[in-house]
């Protein structure tokens, strides 16, 4: 017994459908039978994942996570905010995963555990937005609110469906923001955008609350860049059909659209504006600085 590896198992019971919990027994055996000394945590509230993996994170030789993007989004947060680079396991429950996704981790519970048993830990970017960290999106305007004000009972009835439902919704109400971006894209010359904005984002995943497809932006999750996308506010339906049209089909040509890369930037934006890290909730500021941690986490797949 004293020669197996330690896992700290970190379950968020609510996540999704919430079917995680119904596999509790097989998962355990899974990780007994290979070798693993388990350790289970049920978050009960906001903040318990990211206090377990910081409490716990560095008396382990693997964290693994069963929840929705904002359980890994406070894991991650909780090991980086104590240096450790523990390796971690996905099992991802949410409603929608994007992060899992980009990764491009099984959607199968059974696969995933056995991906985390055989798989091996490799480095991924993380951002960072002022001083909290995220694992795949700081977001700001149409649709970023979608995720955190669509009701958990919703998520877990209709899934997927939840956030087009609701991101629909958000279409009648459309407003613009200001916004000035200063880019540092890694060399000694700065990139400044500015003007009337319905989205922002800044990504390191090739999809966002599972509405934007960025698969064909050709996203590298490790290195050591973030995706930069930016919605003009349309003047008329014309323009709202033609941004409609190119993001939901993945191509984002329009010439309302704005996409750049860089390593990291400031965003001065107008007062009251709030953000989205990871689908959680995240009160703004006027002046944001934005970078990229790179390599930043060891991530099992």
């Amino acid at each position: 017994m004293h020669d197996r590896k330690k896992l700290l198992f970190i379950m968020n019971p609510k996540a999704g459908v919430m079917l995680a919990p119904k596999y509790m027994a097989s998962i355990i055996e899974s990780f007994s039978g290979a070798g693993y000394l388990t350790q289970v945590l049920m978050t009960t509230g906001k903040g318990d994942a990211r206090d377990f993996a910081a409490e716990y994170g560095g008396e382990s030789d693997v964290v693994v996570v069963s929840g929705g993007d904002g359980t890994l989004n406070e894991v991650i947060d909780g090991l980086l905010s104590k240096d450790l680079r523990t390796p971690i396991g996905y099992i991802p429950a949410g409603s929608t995963n994007d992060f899992a996704s980009s990764v491009g981790l099984p959607k199968n519970i059974h696969e995933c555990v056995d991906r985390i048993i055989n798989g091996k830990a490799g480095a991924v970017d993380i951002g960072c937005f002022n001083d909290r960290y995220f694992s795949y999106v700081a977001s700001f305007g149409a649709f970023t609110s979608v995720t955190y004000s669509v009701p958990q009972n919703l998520k877990n009835i209709f899934g997927h469906a939840a956030y087009v439902m609701g991101g629909v919704t958000e279409l009648a109400n459309l407003k613009p923001i200001h916004a000035k971006i200063t880019l540092e894209p890694g060399t000694d010359k700065e990139e400044v955008h500015e003007g009337d904005y319905v989205l922002g984002a800044v990504c390191n995943s090739k999809s966002i609350g599972g509405i934007l497809n960025l698969e064909r932006l050709d996203v590298d999750m490790n290195d050591g860049m973030m995706e930069v996308l930016m919605i003009k506010m349309p003047k008329d339906l014309i323009e709202l059909s033609d941004i409609v049209a190119s993001t939901l089909g993945g191509t984002f040509k329009s010439h309302q659209i704005e996409k750049y890369s860089a390593h990291s930037m400031k965003v001065e934006i107008e007062e009251g504006i709030h953000w989205t890290l990871d689908g959680e909730y995240e009160a703004g500021s006027e002046v944001c600085e934005i970078k990229t941690i790179e390599s930043a986490i060891s991530l099992i797949r």
